[in-house]
Parts: C-alpha cells; structure tokens; sequence
C-alpha cells in the first residue's frame, strides 16, 4: 500500500497461523472498521458543535481555592472528547491510507456546516414562544455559543486535522515503517498546538465568548486558556498511544494488512526482487 493509496480490497497480506479471506469477507471486515471509525470521528465533531463552549470546566477542581485564581486552568466542554477525533483519524491513516483520512476530514467539515445550518433554520422558524420570549430559552442560548465559536473550530479543525494527516506520514516515511508511537504522538501533538490556539485566539477575538477577567492582563489570560487545553491534550495524547500501538497491529491482523512497521518496497526494487526488468 503506497502512503496515500487505501489498500487494494483483493490484497490480503499472509499471517502466520491465519487463514486467508475470502474476497467478500475481506471486504466487509475492512469496511466495517473503516464505518466504525468514521462514525465516531464523525459523530464526535457534531457533538462538540453543540456542546462547544457552553461551560468551561475547571481542570483543577481538586485543589482548594483553584476557582479563586488569577489564570485559571480551564477547558471547554467541547474539548473533552476532542482528542478521540485524532485517534481515529491516526487508525485511518494507518489502516487506509492518507487519502482515505483527507476524505474523512472534509466530510467532517461538510458536517459542520450542516449542523450550523441545523441551528440557523431552528432559530429562524417561527415556534410557539410569545412575542417576549421570542429568541430566549435554552435553544437560543446553545445556538447562540455555537455561532460564536463556529468559524473557530472550523478553520481549527480543518488546519489541524489536516496537519495531523500530513504529518502522521511526514513521520511514517522518515521511520521507514518503524516507531509507530512516534508518528502516532507527533502528528497529534503538533495539531494539537495548532487547534488549542487557534481555538481560543479566535474564539476570544472573534466572538467575545471565552471568560476573561477585564481587570486582567489579556494576553496571560489566553496563554493560559491555550496552555491549558493544550497540555489536556497532550496527556491525553500520551494515554492514547498504548490503545493506538496494540490496536493498530491487532486490526492489520483482522483486515490481512501489512503491520503498521511493515514498509512496501519501492517499485524498483519490487520489480528487481521478483525477477522483472
């Protein structure tokens, strides 16, 4: 399989101890997981449409007095959820190529759009409030969050997914195949540091919707916001590699994929190893 190409549906790779597939279980077991994927990383993105950044959580909650400091170590809620999109899209990397992973990056982004256009429509047909309570209520508030952080998590999303993408198989073809924790963690890591700010540099200068302390310094107060979310993710990250590692060789094996350190030979030397040319 080339770095960009998703695996030919004939080709199985031969495992010790295990069967061969037939061609229409291959397929199916390859597309199962590849739905799997997709939906979560796709299910994920329209969750965090919604839930955004409708309340910030307190990520040191269990230190007395941490709700009383000057910078506070806070996240959205939006966030909690956040790092699984890069795990899967690291698995469809791996497993299908980096094409296949684009793919699904700019579905998700079609799906951001539809769950905005979702809002606007509901907030904008007639309900049954009186004309006092019209465009109040628990609707209006969450829309109202979710247009204001919309162009944030957008152009976040798509550059760091993207960066994700492209830098997962910057590493895969620097490694030859090998250290997969490292393309696994450097690729998230990176995009990560550009969703973390961009998020919240956007967000705060855009929409006005991050809770900063007027009678504060701005700029400690979004570093602080952006060094916060970013060191949440890159724990997360780090706990993600183990999952990724073991379920990156054990679903190579159910798809009859080459192991993730399993590098194809050059077309050349291909040729010059099976007698041709």
């Amino acid at each position: 399989m080339s770095h960009g190409a998703a695996p030919l549906p004939t080709t199985q790779h031969a495992y010790t101890g295990l069967p061969a597939l037939s061609p229409d279980e291959l397929h199916e077991r390859r597309e199962r997981v590849f739905l799997v994927l997709a939906g979560l990383f796709l299910g994920t993105l329209a969750m965090l449409n919604i839930l955004g950044v409708t309340r910030f959580l307190n990520l040191a909650w269990f230190i007395e007095g941490s709700n009383e400091w000057r910078y506070k170590l806070a996240i959205a809620v939006g966030v909690l959820p956040y790092p699984l999109t890069f795990l899967c899209t690291d698995f469809i990397s791996e497993l299908y190529g980096r094409r296949r992973a684009n793919f699904v990056v700019f579905v998700g982004f079609i799906l951001n759009l539809w769950v905005i256009a979702i809002l606007w429509l509901g907030g904008l047909w007639p309900g049954f409030e009186s004309e006092a309570d019209a465009g109040t209520g628990i609707f209006f508030d969450v829309r109202k969050l979710a247009f204001g952080a919309v162009a944030a998590s957008m152009i976040a999303y798509l550059a760091a997914q993207f960066i994700d993408v492209q830098v997962f198989h910057f590493w895969k073809r620097l490694t030859r195949g090998k250290h997969l924790w490292l393309r696994n963690n450097g690729s998230t890591l990176v995009s990560q540091l550009v969703d973390s700010a961009a998020v919240i540099l956007i967000t705060h200068y855009y929409a006005s919707a991050i809770p900063i302390e007027e009678a504060e310094p701005l700029a400690p107060q979004l570093f602080a916001f952006i060094a916060t979310a970013y060191l949440f993710k890159v724990l997360v990250a780090l706990l993600d590699t183990l999952p990724f590692y073991a379920g990156a060789h054990w679903l190579a094996r159910f798809l009859r994929l080459p192991p993730p350190t399993h590098m194809p030979h050059p077309p050349a030397a291909a040729a010059v190893e099976a007698g041709v040319g």
